[in-house]
């Protein structure tokens, strides 16, 4: 028996998920994580259990972390994997009594594992998750790797009721938008511009009509309403179909059941990035703070990434920040709507079937 114990971003979780399906072979895999990414994991066949680990509500603490050791004691569970290498993480796999504790020679919590590996800066993060269950010493690369995430009934059935409710055609063509992220310098500030020029472009082409579904947290509601009210001025004269805003209405799974639908998603280094390789959906994806080079780049078959580049301060941090260090943020201005539109138009025709497996 296996466990694995993620309780990093929600981008983490998804891609741990190769690393779950490699372990699921040869015997039952439990899980560690928040209740965030726990919400990911559900229906997925490669998890026998999940153990919610809520270290900063109801598990904050040591009390939490014993907690979490206790049941995941119980699981009989013989090799943890700490995809997440805090001290608190690998504490928990300690405390739980699991004689074979695997994490990166990097981590922090490093000094509690009975086998650290190298933690290779040269490959895609969801790969170095993956070597985690490789033989010492071995360096096992896949060739070809993406996650995986299963949306079920009721996910479905959320995302079509949206869509119902926003008068979706069988033949639109949707073109999903995640202004958001947690880090401001993230967050690309031209995306009410890009609509507005891929409704021109889009409608001129040939096909069906496109629909823009903006996705994200409740937080990104005033993005969704910056990117409708530039369609809607653009759109007023041929009474084109509003911006469809899901900011905030959408399970992470319902999310993901409505990218499997979309033609091509256009995004930030954030979480939606991540839900779009595990659907397989089309993907533009602008860096500007961080770097695809971290790890952390699209593995949709058909993905763009588009970054500017030669800047000296780029990177400026791991995970970007509240505001620019520089005061020019010229890493996200200096990406044009021009530019991005292109990049979206060519990607949004590459695959015709909405359900990519």
């Amino acid at each position: 028996m296996y466990a694995v114990l993620q309780t990093a971003f929600l981008g983490d979780m998804i891609l741990t998920t190769p690393l779950l399906e490699r372990l699921a072979q040869d015997g039952p895999v439990h899980v560690v994580a928040t209740p965030a990414n726990a919400a990911l994991l559900a229906q997925h066949p490669a998890v026998s259990s999940v153990i919610v680990f809520d270290k900063r509500g109801t598990d904050r603490g040591w009390r939490g972390v014993r907690r979490v050791a206790q049941a995941l004691r119980a699981t009989g569970a013989r090799t943890a994997y700490l995809a997440q290498g805090s001290v608190r993480t690998a504490a928990i796999a300690w405390l739980a009594g699991i004689p074979e504790r695997v994490g990166f020679a990097s981590s922090p919590g490093r000094w509690l594992y009975t086998r650290q590996l190298p933690f290779d800066r040269r490959l895609h993060h969801a790969q170095r998750l993956w070597q985690l269950a490789s033989p010492l010493g071995v360096p096992e690369v896949p060739p070809v790797l993406r996650p995986s995430l299963y949306p079920g009934g009721a996910d479905q059935a959320q995302a079509e009721a949206l869509l119902q409710e926003a008068g979706v055609r069988a033949g639109d063509r949707l073109v999903a938008l995640a202004p958001g992220s947690v880090w401001a310098t993230k967050r690309w500030p031209s995306y009410p511009a890009l609509a507005t020029a891929l409704l021109a472009r889009l409608s001129l082409s040939e096909g069906p009509r496109p629909r823009f579904v903006v996705l994200g947290g409740r937080d990104d509601a005033p993005l969704a309403a910056a990117i409708a009210a530039a369609v809607a001025a653009a759109a007023a004269e041929r009474g084109d179909a509003p911006v469809i805003d899901a900011t905030g209405r959408l399970t992470l799974l319902a999310s993901a059941a409505l990218l499997a639908r979309c033609a091509v998603l256009v995004t930030n280094d954030s979480a939606p990035l991540h839900l779009a390789s595990a659907m397989n959906t089309p993907t533009v994806a602008l860096f500007g703070p961080t770097l695809p080079a971290f790890g952390f780049g699209p593995l949709a078959t058909a993905q763009t990434v588009l970054e500017r580049q030669g800047l000296p301060c780029r990177p400026c941090g791991a995970h970007g920040g509240r505001q620019c260090p520089k005061g020019h943020w010229q890493c996200m201005r200096d990406v044009t709507p021009e530019l991005v539109a292109e990049a979206t138009r060519s990607l949004s025709g590459t695959l015709g079937d909405p359900h990519r497996g």
